[in-house]
């Protein structure tokens, strides 16, 4: 009676300890835990694009489905209602509203911003050229807007720093607002405050955009038709935490219905199935606890994960139960079955454990919720349950569940055959597979339905927005440096420019001009009446009155005596910006500067080399991201191989004869084999997922056969053994399948290989054991 206080006790404890950690977790989805960290400088930018960079910020909306005319309304009326959020920084559709405070910053500040601004330019032939050239294109598409800025700005400065700033092209302009190529789509762009990857406030910024729809719709006549695409990091962030707690919720019901059946099926009894439920309760509470510990947080698809736990860990209770003989108590049967149980859970354990080092912080979640979870439902199936199940329980109702594995074992001779016939079968399935085995492309890894994907790329092509691929990297020891270095670089990118090498290109200091070069500037420009006796010299025989320029005389003169320009004066855009550009880093500042246009990466590194600037990289995020994945699969195999040498000195530990080890080791081998070929049959490809698959099918196949090798004399005994582990294999195949439904890919690529393989196992266990004919003349 102690000993049962003392247990439950403990359990009780335990179970309100974990409940109160979980009642403290955070949980999250986004996928940047299932992105590998960073092992090289250049592979740090791709993880820092895809979390916090730049494009994070936006959201790129296209609004099709009515007349053109409607479009253009709906755009504007849309725009002046987001405008007025907080929470986004910019609303730019192309009207006069579009980057209204960016274009009042520059034009404030062009004499500092201005590459153009020398000593030479306020010269009086220099000013004579300007006023020549300005004359030259008042005939010009550009006279309307030459003729606005000329008073103030007859240099040109502000016509230089929009080239600059636009130096990545734009968008197709009707009636005053950007529209798609082929007008069917009015577009706009807008810059979040929040990161793409805070989902949070991105699930507020898309009900933000949906209700401003809503009522643009509202009030423009003829809009009834009119639909809403969006697109972006923030858009795919907020939908793939929808996937994620759709898919998890929905399996998890799922689940835990399917392995109410099955238990009430094979025990017929309320309080035992209550009961076979325990181990699965304890061990997920322990897993989450454990996980939002060690990690501070908890992700979607650790959760996920958990319905495995709802599989094997049932596994547990199903031993005890149906291996429970008439007239025995549950303490008699972990007695019996305790060291096959303890070694077939160690198992799992040692093949969950490779994952805790994995590069992956998604994977190191899931090993440690499989262990803690493992390692608390069998403490909870030794310690706990024995106390509880009812004193006299029989599951009568299991014995038929042996049938089918019986009718195998009587024809285990011809069956081998066909098991290694389909092993040879499988091997040179596998050789003989046309094209790479594994799957290498990212895109194809992520829960982004192919369609969003592609409606993404539709809206970037029309707004004008890069695909950004390549960027020039480089460190310096404090931002001035890092400005002044992204000066020198900004000389050669401009010269490939001219020469058609590159597109463009983006620098922090075209925003931020280092405070040596904003000094520069100010220095350049003459005194206030040295500036106009050079201005009447160089305006002589051109036709301008003489106080036209007179703004021009005022900016001059008050920008010698503005103070510098500095990252807290930029709005909110260009402050953005220049943020994901110039990144501080502890006792230095990253640069990364986006190249836009590249079309011979080599010639543009040689370019950067050539104006000795040997420290500045080039970097392709697509060469990288291979990179990641390659090397992810690299220690994919490696950690897989590891657990497999774990699991098989556990098993030459635990059974100490080499021979019983090939009897469970040969099926779990035939197993993996058979189901690698099942799925590369066809020319399909292995993703990072099933590789871990692979892991699982011995980690978790290898209860089944330890539990189905063991030593059993008495016949009765081992058919109710054999209709336990039937039980239990019913209950993981049908937990994966059910992971293999989701539209997760982590989940379904596992899901998938572990459900085929883990019953494989099974079968081929049944085939390939050591046959015992005193268990096949059971009635």
């Amino acid at each position: 009676m102690r000993n049962r206080r003392l247990a439950l006790g403990a359990w009780l404890l335990a179970v309100l300890v974990c409940t109160a950690i979980v009642g403290l977790t955070r949980f999250r989805t986004d996928m940047a835990a299932f992105l590998p960290r960073a092992a090289s400088p250049a592979q740090l930018v791709l993880t820092e694009q895809a979390t916090n960079g730049a494009a994070s910020h936006i959201i790129l909306v296209g609004i099709g489905g009515a007349a053109p005319t409607v479009l253009e309304e709906l755009s504007k009326q849309m725009a002046a209602i987001l405008r007025r959020a907080p929470a986004f920084v910019d609303v730019a559709n192309g009207d006069d509203g579009s980057f209204s405070d960016v274009r009042d910053l520059v034009w404030r500040n062009r004499y500092l911003l201005s590459p153009g601004v020398t000593p030479d330019r306020f010269t009086e032939a220099g000013l004579h050229a300007a006023l020549t050239g300005d004359l030259a294109l008042l005939g010009s598409d550009l006279g309307p807007f030459i003729q606005q800025s000329l008073p103030g700005d007859p240099t040109g400065e502000m016509r230089t720093l929009l080239h600059l700033l636009t130096a990545s092209g734009g968008p197709r302009e009707s009636d005053g607002v950007w529209v798609s190529a082929d007008g069917a789509e009015a577009l706009l762009l807008l810059h979040t405050r929040a990161a793409g990857f805070d989902i949070d406030s991105q699930q507020q910024n898309l009900m933000l955009i949906g209700a401003a729809f809503d009522r643009a719709r509202a009030a423009v006549p003829g809009a009834a038709a009119a639909r809403l695409v969006e697109s972006g990091p923030g858009v795919f962030a907020v939908r793939i935490r929808d996937t994620t707690k759709r898919d998890v919720t929905r399996l998890s019901l799922i689940a835990s219905a399917g392995a109410v059946g099955l238990l009430a099926f094979a025990y017929r009894s309320p309080l035992v199935m209550l009961l076979g439920l325990l181990p699965v309760a304890s061990g997920a509470l322990a897993g989450i606890a454990a996980v939002s510990v060690v990690f501070g947080f908890v992700h979607g698809v650790t959760l996920g994960f958990g319905v495995t736990l709802i599989g094997e860990s049932l596994d547990y209770a199903i031993y005890l139960f149906s291996q429970t003989r008439r007239g025995d108590t549950a303490h008699d049967t972990l007695g019996r079955i305790w060291p096959t149980l303890r070694l077939g859970m160690l198992t799992s354990v040692a093949g969950f454990c490779t994952m805790l080092f994995s590069n992956f912080v998604g994977f190191a979640q899931l090993g440690l919720f499989s262990i803690v979870g493992l390692l608390a439902a069998a403490g909870v199936t030794r310690f706990v349950l024995p106390h509880l199940v009812p004193r006299g329980f029989f599951a009568a109702g299991v014995d038929g569940l042996a049938r089918p594995i019986l009718a195998i074992t009587r024809h285990q001779g011809r069956l081998r055959v066909l098991v290694i016939a389909a092993c040879a079968a499988a091997a040179i399935a596998l050789l003989a597979h046309r094209g790479g085995f594994w799957e290498n492309n990212l895109a194809d890894l992520s829960p982004i339905p192919a369609e969003a994907q592609s409606a993404g790329r539709t809206l970037r092509d029309g707004l004008g927005v890069p695909d950004l691929r390549y960027f020039a990297v480089f460190v310096a020891g404090s931002e001035q440096a890092a400005l002044q270095e992204s000066e020198a670089l900004a000389e050669p990118l401009s010269t490939m420019t001219r020469q058609g090498t590159l597109g463009g290109f983006d620098v922090p200091s075209a925003i931020l001009p280092s405070l040596r070069t904003q000094t520069e500037r100010r220095n350049a420009i003459p005194d206030a009446g040295i500036l106009r006796t050079r201005l009447t010299t160089a305006s002589a025989g051109l036709p301008f009155r003489p106080d036209l320029f007179a703004p021009f005389l005022r900016d001059a003169g008050a920008v010698k005596m503005a103070p510098p320009l500095t990252r807290a004066n930029l709005p909110p855009g260009m402050s953005l910006r220049l943020g994901s550009m110039l990144v501080a880093g502890g006792n230095s500042w990253e640069v990364v500067a986006p190249l836009y246009g590249v079309t011979n990466p080599g010639a543009v590194a040689g370019g950067i080399a050539a104006a000795h600037l040997p420290d500045i990289a080039v970097v392709d995020l697509n060469l990288e991201s291979d990179r990641l994945l390659r090397n992810f699969q690299n220690e994919a195999m490696t950690l897989a191989l590891m657990g497999g040498f774990v699991i098989l000195l556990l098993l030459l530990l635990g059974l100490r004869s080499p021979t019983r080890v090939i009897v469970v080791a040969a099926p779990l081998a035939a197993a993996v084999l058979v189901t690698a070929a099942l799925l590369t049959v066809g020319g399909g490809v292995i993703s990072i997922f099933v590789v871990v698959g692979f892991l699982l099918i011995v980690a978790v196949g290898s209860n089944y056969c330890l539990f189905f090798e063991r030593r059993e004399d008495d016949p009765i005994g081992r058919r109710r053994a054999i209709a336990s582990i039937v039980l239990a294999n019913l209950c993981t195949v049908s937990a994966y399948g059910l992971m293999a439904m989701s539209a997760i890919p982590v989940l379904h690529d596992i899901g998938k290989t572990v459900a085929t393989g883990t019953f494989l196992s099974l079968l081929f266990a049944a085939a390939l054991g050591a046959r015992r004919a005193d268990a096949d003349a059971v009635p």
